[in-house]
């Protein structure tokens, strides 16, 4: 996010229909990848758990939505108090702000700014879901969101990109999201999943994607609101740098995905759809920081380099036991990690800023700003999620039971399934009425110990 713009009164902005259109394009954009990103985790989940797993990145939707007018924008932009939150009783309720009134030092309008970073805090929360398939309750899950966003979101946001945030004022560089949203929400995965444990038959029972063509589907369409999150975060079209996080953003995806495939197929002899979307993802999650400082040349050693660490990443679940289901860590925690601290070697200074990495002369002090700023946000939202994930489950139980899970969380949380076999229909009485010769209670459950729903 760009940095606020000081103006002498004969310089004052005025309203530009073309950025403002443009920014309402790009939200929308953004407000696409939390279905794409539900699509995506959908369908790497067992079939039992696919309406749970779309549910989980739909429900940030509302629930973000209505704490950023309340109270979130606020927080996050608000003037700065202490170099850690931002308040302006203006900014509560959205009340006080005229339709016309610009966001400072740009040329559109504060309603426009507030709704584009709107779908930042949405989509961030609903990136944790992947970690916790399986296996976690949908009323627990609606909790967490909301006491997550508003102690570790709000606060992070204003730190990384708000006026007086402490890393914004140190000179910490996220473009658009590689510490406040990626590192973020891969932190707070591996806080929650280090409280609530594995899911049963973890390294036991396979647990397969169950629609491959729905995370290709779900990948392709984040790879296309992508251009709204990053190109959009420098909130206007009128120098260029848009331009270039747009192309970097294609250049570093496309370069991940190869790296991920080409490790793939020498570690385990094959090109997967899944590792080409999966390395996809990687590569965008890594130019999101840093798209806006390096050049196209340096998008494309971002992107390898991030496809191939996270490529490695996602293993590291089986060696040492935390059950991330859908990678989340390995992917965003990881690939964060990678891109916001590679500003600090392939920022060329020609860009959003004339801070320089290390291979541009620039020395080790921007990427020492970088790993303050990487391990600030992973350190604070590791152990805020574990302690708010430990609080909910001690009050309400953050995990179905064991025999719901078997069962599926689907059919507990949701009465519902996401494919009618029967051709009965699904719904809320589909647990009541149960077609002759379907499985039920203890023979399902066998079946789903031995084959992958």
């Amino acid at each position: 996010m760009p940095p606020g713009i000081t103006t002498l009164a004969a310089d004052t902005p005025t309203l530009s229909a073309a950025n403002t259109g443009f920014m309402l394009i790009c939200s929308a954009l953004v407000m696409l990848m939390t279905p794409a990103l539900a699509f995506f985790y959908g369908g790497m989940v067992r079939v039992k758990s696919t309406l749970n797993m779309l549910m989980m990145s739909f429900i940030s939707l509302g629930i973000v939505t209505i704490l950023w007018v309340l109270y979130g924008f606020s927080i996050a932009f608000g003037t700065d108090s202490g170099s850690v939150v931002g308040w302006s009783s203006d900014y509560v309720g959205l009340s006080g702000i005229g339709i016309t009134q610009l966001w400072d030092g740009y040329t559109i309008p504060v309603y426009v700014f507030a709704a584009f970073q709107l779908m930042f805090a949405i989509i961030t929360p609903a990136l944790i879901s992947g970690a916790l398939a399986d296996r976690v309750k949908f009323t627990a899950w609606a909790l967490f969101i909301a006491l997550w966003v508003t102690v570790v979101y709000f606060p992070v946001a204003h730190w990384v990109w708000g006026t007086g945030g402490w890393l914004f004022e140190m000179g910490v560089i996220d473009f658009a999201g590689g510490t406040a949203v990626h590192i973020n929400a891969g932190a707070a995965a591996l806080g929650v999943i280090l409280v609530i444990g594995k899911r049963v038959g973890f390294k036991k029972d396979p647990m397969r994607p169950h629609s491959l063509p729905l995370v290709m589907l779900g990948a392709g369409l984040l790879w296309f609101g992508w251009f709204g999150f990053n190109a959009g975060s420098w909130l206007g079209n009128d120098d260029g740098v848009g331009a270039v996080m747009f192309l970097n953003t294609q250049v570093a995806t496309a370069a991940a995905m190869l790296a991920w495939l080409a490790y793939e197929k020498i570690r385990h002899g094959a090109f997967t759809t899944l590792g080409a979307a999966s390395g996809a993802v990687a590569g965008l999650v890594a130019i999101t920081p840093a798209g806006g400082s390096c050049s196209p040349l340096g998008a494309i050693a971002i992107g390898a380099v991030a496809g191939l660490l996270c490529a490695m990443a996602v293993g590291l679940k089986y060696r040492f036991g935390y059950d991330d289901s859908l990678d989340v860590i390995g992917v965003h925690l990881v690939g964060g990690v990678a891109g916001s601290l590679l500003v600090g070697f392939f920022a060329t200074g020609g860009v959003q800023s004339e801070a320089k990495g290390l291979f541009y002369g620039g020395g080790l002090e921007q990427l020492g700003k970088q790993a303050i700023g990487v391990f600030a946000v992973l350190a604070y939202s590791l152990v805020v999620s574990a302690l708010l994930a430990f609080l909910i489950d001690k009050v309400m139980g953050m995990r179905v039971s064991e025999d719901d899970e078997v069962l599926g969380i689907d059919q507990v949380e949701h009465a519902e399934t996401a494919y009618d076999f029967s051709g009965a229909g699904g719904g809320a009485g589909s647990r009541k009425a149960v077609p002759a010769g379907t499985e039920t209670g203890a023979a399902a459950h066998q079946r789903n110990k031995k084959v992958d729903a």
